[in-house]
């Protein structure tokens, strides 16, 4: 059998070495926009200069050279034929297989103001290429815009001080941001503050509760971003991180039922047998860990294994700015009724939000060593209650049990 997989990602790779490790005979054929493999979260370190494009490969064994194995790379998918399984790029036939698999994530999403979808100077941080046009606009720059203060926005941000001090010169940086906090879907406000002071000193300026409403300039080039206050704020260059949309355009047509996002069942089979999603395409997790198992599970399921995906959690977010790290897991702001316990130093801040006895989210924010206890608490919904301790004293050893083999495992 004949298997194509389209994006050359976490979960895209994940299932091409689960297809190839659970097949004798089989060949994986894997189209890509992209020429390279690389992790997207480590885009902003191509940003500062730290990591080189080949750097942020995440291929570290023989897969690329596999013999039954191929890539073809730069081919931007148009249009697949549910049928048979067919993969266009325009009029092209790129390749034919028995089976596909769709993990192309997802793209930057720009909203309807101004000029901010025609203009040259504004760029996303989705693919290796922006981090890449980026930094060469960033050389011919010195006001830079940033619409957007979500993790991908404050990443580019700091990639962009980093590569200042490479440049020898000093960037004016802006971020507008529509809502009260940075950081706004992954820390509650008190930590979210840490991290904007921190980026203040670094002289980056916040608009927080501005919405940008407008563009002046042309629509080759946007020279300020205009708000609803009035304000207007001058720039050379925009970097917009307000949101993402998946990458399933070409899939109209092909039979595939899509809602907001390409519908699975619990196997990840599309509507249209033998084709599949993962991923952002699908409306699941795009996070790494999360990517690579639904990849393997594709790949096996494929093979026959007939795996149902059922481990979905995942609020989990980690942070580290200026050496700073955050972990956040479950919920970060409570709701009516719930029992908050909060304690803080001048290096630490902790929080956890019990409901009924059972923790639904903890923020941990300095030292977050042996803290990964609690995404098993969470998300398995287990009550602390029962342990006669203060929820600051539970640990790893709480939850541990041992069998009659001797191996360790949660107790529940």
């Amino acid at each position: 059998m004949n298997h194509i997989i389209i994006g050359a990602g976490a979960a895209g790779i994940a299932a091409a070495r689960t297809l190839l490790k659970e097949t004798e005979n089989d060949k994986v054929v894997m189209v890509s926009e992209d020429s390279e493999v690389y992790s997207r979260c480590m885009l902003h370190r191509f940003i500062s200069g730290e990591r080189s494009a080949e750097s942020l490969s995440f291929i570290n064994d023989g897969l690329l050279s596999h013999p039954r194995f191929s890539w073809i790379k730069g081919k931007v998918v148009t249009r697949i034929d549910g049928e048979t399984k067919t993969v266009y790029a325009g009029d092209e036939k790129v390749a034919q297989g028995d089976t596909i698999i769709i993990a192309t994530g997802s793209n930057s999403f720009t909203p309807p103001v101004g000029d901010l979808k025609t203009a040259k100077n504004v760029y996303g941080l989705r693919h290796l290429s922006d981090a890449q046009a980026i930094v060469a606009a960033a050389k011919n720059a010195q006001k830079i815009a940033v619409i957007g203060a979500g993790l991908v926005a404050m990443d580019a941000v700091a990639g962009l001080l980093e590569l200042q001090e490479k440049l020898g010169k000093k960037f004016d940086i802006t971020v507008v941001e529509m809502l009260p906090t940075i950081l706004a879907i992954n820390l509650d406000a008190h930590a979210a503050e840490s991290y904007q002071k921190l980026f203040e000193n670094h002289g980056v300026k916040f608009l927080l509760a501005k919405k940008v409403v407008n563009t002046k300039g042309s629509a080759e080039k946007v020279d300020s971003v205009e708000l609803e206050s009035g304000e207007s704020i001058p720039c050379d260059m925009v970097i917009l991180a307000v949101g993402v949309r998946p990458a399933i355009g070409f899939c109209e047509g092909s039979g595939i039922k899509i809602e907001r996002n390409i519908v699975v069942d619990d196997k990840l089979q599309t509507s249209v047998p033998g084709i599949y999603a993962v991923g952002d395409a699908a409306g699941l997790s795009g996070i790494w860990p999360n990517a690579q198992v639904q990849g393997q599970l594709v790949g096996r399921n494929i093979a026959g294994w007939g795996l149902a995906y059922e481990d979905r959690f995942a609020i989990k977010n980690t942070v580290n700015f200026f050496d700073l790290a955050t972990l956040s897991v479950g919920a970060f702001n409570p709701q009516e009724g719930d029992e908050v316990l909060v304690r803080e130093d001048r290096k630490n801040y902790q929080k956890i939000i019990l409901r009924g006895g059972v923790p639904v989210g903890v923020v941990y924010q300095g030292d977050i060593g042996n803290k990964g206890y609690w995404q098993h608490l969470i998300k398995n919904k287990i009550p602390i209650c029962k342990l006669g301790k203060s929820p600051w004293k539970v640990s790893y050893a709480d939850f541990w049990a041992c069998e009659e083999n001797g191996e360790f495992k949660y107790a529940q």
